[in-house]
């Protein structure tokens, strides 16, 4: 089922990029953009951040749930039209309630004018006085009218959405229609209209990190520049999303209020990691090699000597970008996945209050380390090394990155090691046979040289092109080659003592005194790992 938020926008290739998307993305008028800036700016209401950011995150929802594919469970064997959508319906109807609580906030006393207004329209006994009342409840000429006209809608799709829970069955049409009519308002507003696929606020998503703001502004220019920055951008959007998580299921509150936030934060959530994953992979190679061609094509034909050195080493350096980013795109897919069908229940599935919290803990505390670490890996191709406290604003940082980099050390052990003792056993004498047996670990190690070329650019393995120079050898011909497949064993053996050393290390870090390496537990994840990397 397609996607329905729409594709990531970019603004044009010149000027600062980070700028640019923190204001453009959304595609605001100028007017209507220094109205909102002025209007917040002079809000006075407490957490008002917080409240608007929650409130956008949810109207963005009403695309993003409406869509199964971000829904949490395992695949479900019935096909779309056959499910029942009561309970998503449910959620949805809990998610509405909350938009509609938070607007009634960011109104303060225009909330009295709502209700008033309401009151009026039952009262009125003139067709022609309703009609011209109920245009004066869409007019949208400042921020607070277009709340005003939100909290209208929200409040009848939240009535419709409870007449339908009477019924014992919701197919999907009827859910995805109610979720459409839903976005179609939301669409139409003039102010508060987040339904794009990575889009950016400056009341939100600016950096605050001085480190990080230097690297997107001394990244590669055109194109690329832009790329860099909606990338860093998005995953400290991400990062975001986790923290509104942690402080849903740190209230009190009975399970279905929790659960219809939540669910609703969820699906956005897995819907910007796979747009960010989607257009990492489809468009890096294309803007990093735009880049490279107006650099080439700036130098003089007659000094093209004097600069082939540099503009070597620039290449090397788009390479190793490119990859950065593949990898950011590999992670996050898998991190998404494992979330999603092994972390999360369905929605037709929901547990207990208890069980519900500690499930969306876990998803938390499993994706924020595996974003925070494809920023300092993204910094670290860029030719930055970021520091943990200097990029993120809590003290416990630096020992959950030092926690999953130990975790994905292991378990990127584990698949070198068998790699090689696999390989090391295999009769070559026997071609095809050998092509059979070897098909699955090339796709394991395609799998990790995806996953793992963060984890090993980080870790500066000095063998590292020689590590990945033999297993491309080894991939290049359709059938083993004995001296190639000699080359990556002994490749294989040399790296994962190298691995071993670097995970006691690892191990001795301040931050992770007394703290025990979990076994159990990245066996577990290596596991699912594994399996969803054959179904990506």
């Amino acid at each position: 089922m397609p996607e329905p938020l729409t594709r990531p926008v970019l603004p044009s290739t010149e000027g600062d990029a980070y700028a640019e998307l923190l204001s453009r993305t959304r595609g605001l008028a100028n007017e209507h953009r220094v109205q909102r800036d002025r209007w917040f700016a002079e809000l006075a209401v407490d957490n008002k951040e917080e409240l608007l950011f929650e409130l956008e995150v949810l109207l963005k929802a009403t695309a993003c749930f409406s869509n199964p594919r971000n829904h949490p469970g395992p695949p479900r064997r019935a096909s779309v039209v056959a499910q029942d959508f009561r309970e998503a319906t449910t959620l949805f109807r809990d998610g509405l309630a909350r938009a509609v609580h938070l607007i009634r906030q960011l109104l303060g006393a225009r909330e009295r004018a709502y209700v008033f207004h309401r009151y009026l329209e039952t009262v009125l006994p003139e067709d022609s006085l309703r009609t011209r009342l109920a245009h004066e409840g869409t007019a949208q000429s400042s921020p607070e009218e277009s709340l005003m006209t939100l909290r209208h809608s929200l409040s009848n799709a939240t009535q419709v959405a409870e007449g339908l829970l009477r019924s014992p069955r919701i197919p999907f049409r009827i859910f995805y229609a109610t979720a459409s009519l839903v976005q179609r308002e939301i669409a139409h507003g003039s102010f508060f209209n987040p339904l794009s696929a990575l889009e950016f606020r400056p009341e939100f998503d600016r950096i605050k990190s001085p480190e990080v703001l230097e690297v997107i502004r001394s990244g590669p220019r055109g194109k690329a520049h832009h790329f860099i920055a909606l990338t860093f951008l998005s995953l400290f959007r991400m990062l975001r999303y986790l923290r509104l998580l942690g402080r849903i299921v740190a209230e009190t509150g009975q399970r279905d209020v929790v659960a219809g936030r939540a669910y609703l934060v969820l699906s956005v959530l897995r819907s910007d990691a796979r747009a960010l994953s989607v257009y990492l992979r489809r468009k890096a190679g294309a803007h990093l090699a735009d880049s490279y061609e107006r650099d080439v094509f700036s130098v003089p034909a007659h000094e093209l000597g004097a600069h082939a050195p540099a503009l070597r080493a620039e290449a090397h350096r788009l390479v190793a970008i490119r990859s950065a980013l593949e990898g950011i795109a590999g992670s996050l897919r898998l991190e998404m996945r494992r979330a999603f069908l092994h972390d999360l229940p369905a929605p037709e599935t929901l547990p207990s209050d208890r069980q519900l919290r500690d499930a969306i803990k876990l998803t938390i505390d499993n994706v924020r380390p595996a974003l925070r670490n494809s920023i300092l890996f993204l910094g670290r191709a860029l030719g930055v090394s970021l520091e943990e406290g200097g990029v993120f604003d809590d003290q416990a940082a630096r020992r959950e990155t030092s926690e999953r980099l130990r975790r994905d050390v292991w378990m990127f052990g584990q698949i070198v090691r068998a790699f090689y003792t696999k390989a090391q056993y295999t009769e070559v004498d026997d071609r095809w046979a050998t092509l059979h047996n070897f098909h699955y670990v090339r796709e394991f190690l395609s799998y990790f040289r995806s996953m793992g070329y963060p984890l090993l650019r980080v870790a500066d393995y000095p063998r590292f092109d020689a590590f990945i120079a033999a297993m491309t050898q080894l991939e290049d011909t359709d059938l083993v080659d004995p001296a190639r497949l000699e080359r990556a064993i002994d490749e294989c053996m040399a790296f994962h003592g190298f691995l071993q050393q670097l995970f006691d290390a690892i191990s001795r870090r301040d931050v992770l005194e007394g703290v025990p390496f979990d076994r159990r537990g990245a066996a577990a994840a290596l596991k699912l790992y594994l399996g969803d990397a054959s179904a990506a």
